[in-house]
């Protein structure tokens, strides 16, 4: 939104700078973008007079003149024609900046004769286009800054323009009067009350209004009148000035009377040439397939259920978006049919994004305009009108009416201290919304027509608290709702999900925050990508779909490192992934990745691949860290995207699954283009129990003060089977006393026949009551054998 000061103090009488203004804007909540101010160009340039003015002896067109400035008289040389003995004019200095020419200018001779400075044209000052002469002023002194000249003789010229963003909820500060509004109620300034009278109509109106009744939902209320006798000239000086100031084009003074009223009311306009109206105007919903020709001379196809406003041969006008090319005003147009209207925010949206158009009405309307002002602008443009164009008008001619978005909420003056924390008085509480516009009846606070992002007693709180200045706002400590120490603020889940992360890092790997959203090919790859994780409007092809799983986020990453020649990362994410569309199929993910070696090349030969027992012992690390048990299985029969030889399992038991670790399936690296082999793993921090005791004291060091036995065996199975069944299967022989199984030899052939191997392992027993005997030795020796032949069809090998 940008208005000048000029402008502004047409509604607010103020002698606020324009740094106050700006200031006191940002801190109520209209941002100040820009400052266009024109007289920091200009500061410098200064007054003078020529005192004597002769031909150049070496070319007939330029003067040698002779110019009384606050330095003493200088000799510049100028080629304009009206260059003479007498005159006032705007002296530009060596060393100054002439903002039109874009250069800086310095002492220099013309055809043989030294030239200390130039006398500057409008256009050469960016003041206008006129560059035929040289400036010549009516009056001033000598030395005067022509900043002050201009202030006080023609201050258009000087007019600071001013910027500012408006956020989707303050429709009212898309006009002039409303940002003075807001100004007024701060106290800079006083709000000036302009009181507009019916305009009376001297004749019937031929041109009749009618709504759809299955369009009054979009438009509620329509009004108009014809306008005979205009003659659409330029608009005044100082009308032109104001839009030029903002970046609009004057075009005419019907439009430009129509620009003016959009931004200095937030109310919207059209015009239609009333002598190219056929019939009657009908406001109603299109049948889809109609063509418009509008303003901006592109073709638009209507669709069905679109608002237009139709004339007795077609559509004239896209609803309060756009006016029709063919009823537009010309310089020729000498009767006019005038439109205020109100409409539907959303319908107008839904109409402007559908067929691509931006335009002031759309953007004003979409947002909401004043519902109560429609008939009220109807007359002040209609006066604006007879005032610069002249003319006769009719009656009123009006369709449906204003809609009732009256409503009150109670002013609670102390929910100020509860909902902002400022000390604000009751008196000055309800002065503040009086000036905004508020009705007050007892402690019943009416929301003004032009607010519709009041809605409750909160808003009336915010207005409030902004009008006095948030940054006045005191910041104080909460006070403690108990003595002693605090509990902790995070939850046991949100501990783990942190201490992962600093486990992670210390592992050296670096973090990943990753997308939540992902392409349906990636999310098919893990599992996903089903209609039940698709998003119904998603930000792009390639986030199409929820994720299933960390990894797909790790290797898009990871591959695009590669692209860049990092060959070697360690990569890891902490965060949701979604198995289907309801809230309980969210859970949380710890993922880690490995690509390339464990470390750059040396002579000692010490760097080697990442292999799976490194995303092992970084996961078994990290399960460590969240508190998950010792003593865990590893299965097999993960998921399709881990290698089906290369990965494992990590359980408590055949369905409580903690994690997995493992190489990556070369068919997953080739779809997301991974060079080489890639280990990972998961976890799902959620599937780890929870400890039993909830205090922050650690359990007794429990030392084992009993010698540990360890003994060996040595089993023949079949040659398919796996080391990991047959060391599960020993472990579980007898829990409370085996502490330990690995796998220490494999033989295979030799005297043991065709497809059969040899599996050593070593048992260790802790003891923990007393020494074991031999006697209980044999006897747990025994149940590993017993619990190896039965799991696995393996023999004790003699």
């Amino acid at each position: 939104m940008k208005f000048t000061l000029s402008w502004l103090k047409d509604h607010l009488d103020t002698d606020a700078s324009v740094d106050e203004i700006a200031e006191a804007l940002t801190d109520l909540g209209l941002e100040v973008e820009e400052i266009v101010n024109p007289a920091d160009r200009l500061a410098g340039f200064t007054l003078g007079h020529v005192k004597q003015a002769e031909k150049h002896p070496d070319a007939d067109k330029l003067r040698v003149c002779t110019v009384a400035t606050d330095e003493g008289d200088l000799q510049i040389i100028c080629g304009a024609p009206n260059a003479r003995e007498g005159i006032t004019v705007v002296v530009c200095k060596p060393g100054m900046y002439i903002p039109g020419l874009d250069i800086t200018i310095s002492v220099g001779k013309i055809r043989g004769v030294e030239s200390f400075g130039m006398m500057a044209s409008e256009r050469e000052l960016e003041l206008s286009d006129e560059h035929d002469g040289i400036i010549e002023l009516p009056s001033g002194e000598v030395g005067d800054q022509f900043v002050d000249w201009l202030a006080e003789n023609d201050p258009s010229k000087v007019d600071p323009m001013i910027e500012i963003a408006i956020t989707p909820n303050r429709p009212d500060a898309l006009g002039v009067e409303g940002i003075a509004r807001d100004l007024a109620a701060r106290g800079i300034g006083t709000l000036k009350q302009r009181d507009y009278a019916p305009v009376p109509g001297d004749f019937e109106s031929p041109i009749k209004v009618s709504i759809d009744e299955d369009t009054l939902d979009g438009c509620p209320h329509f009004t108009g009148r014809l306008i005979r006798g205009v003659k659409n000239g330029p608009s005044p000086q100082w009308l032109q000035d104001q839009l030029k100031a903002i970046g609009l084009r004057p075009i005419s003074a019907l439009v430009d009377i129509t620009n003016y009223m959009t931004f200095d009311h937030n109310r919207p306009l059209h015009v239609f040439d009333a002598d190219k109206v056929k019939g009657n105007l009908r406001v109603h919903r299109a049948k889809g397939g109609e063509t418009l020709v509008a303003l901006d001379e592109k073709e638009y196809t209507l669709q069905p259920g679109m608002m237009v406003i139709s004339d007795d041969k077609g559509p004239e006008s896209i609803a309060g978006i756009m006016g029709g090319e063919e009823t537009g005003c010309t310089e020729d147009t000498v009767n006019v049919f005038l439109e205020s209207a109100f409409w539907d925010h959303v319908q107008i949206a839904l109409t402007g994004r559908a067929l691509k158009i931006n335009s002031d009405a759309r953007y004003r309307f979409e947002r909401g305009v004043d519902p109560e002002y429609t008939r009220e602008g109807l007359e002040q443009a209609t006066q604006m009108i007879l005032d610069i164009c002249g003319g006769e008008v009719s009656n009123v001619v009006e369709a449906g009416k204003a809609p009732n978005h009256a409503r009150a909420y109670k002013l609670d003056a102390e929910r100020v201290q509860s909902l902002v924390g400022m000390d604000i008085p009751e008196s000055d509480q309800r002065q503040t919304l009086t000036r905004l516009g508020f009705r007050l009846d007892g402690d019943m606070a009416h929301v003004p027509s032009w607010r519709p992002d009041v809605m409750g007693e909160a808003d009336l709180v915010e207005e409030v608290a902004r009008i006095a200045s948030l940054t006045k706002l005191e910041g104080k400590p909460l006070p403690r709702v108990s003595d002693g120490i605090p509990k902790p603020v995070m939850t046991p889940t949100q501990r783990r999900q942190s201490m992962a992360r600093r486990t992670c890092a210390a592992l050296g790997y670096n973090e990943c925050v990753s997308y939540t959203f992902i392409d349906q090919a990636s999310a098919a790859l893990f599992g996903g990508g089903d209609e039940a994780t698709q998003l119904e409007n998603p930000i792009s092809s390639e986030m199409s779909h929820m994720r299933p799983d960390l990894l797909p986020g790790l290797l898009q990453a990871a591959a695009r490192n590669q692209a860049r020649g990092y060959a070697d990362m360690a990569l890891f994410e902490v965060g949701p992934v979604f198995h289907d569309g309801e809230p309980g199929d969210q859970k949380t993910q710890i993922a880690g990745l490995l690509v390339g070696r464990n470390g750059p090349k040396d002579v000692q030969g010490g760097s080697r691949p990442v292999d799976l027992f490194d995303a092992k012992a970084d996961a078994e690390a990290v399960l460590t860290a969240i508190g998950a048990p010792a003593k865990v299985q590893i299965l097999r029969d993960g998921d399709a995207w881990w290698h089906p030889g290369r990965h494992g399992k990590i359980c408590l038991g055949p369905k409580k699954v903690l994690g997995v670790f493992g190489e990556l399936h070369p068919r997953i690296l080739q779809a997301m283009d991974i060079k080489g082999p890639a280990m990972a793993f998961t976890i799902w921090p959620d599937e780890v129990p929870m400890p039993r005791k909830s205090g922050a004291t650690r359990a007794a060091l429990e030392l084992r003060d009993l010698q540990a036995v360890e003994r060996d065996f040595a089993f023949v199975v079949d040659e398919g089977v796996e080391a990991l069944t047959l060391v599960n299967a020993a472990a579980g022989a007898d829990k409370a006393l085996i502490e330990d199984v690995r796998v220490f030899d494999e033989f295979i052939g030799g005297s043991l026949g065709e497809g059969k191997k040899s599996l050593a392992i070593t048992v260790r027993l802790q003891p923990t009551d007393s020494t074991l005997k031999e006697k209980d030795i044999e006897a747990v020796a025994e149940k590993i054998i017993a619990k190896v032949s039965k799991a696995t069809g393996g023999v004790l090998r003699g």
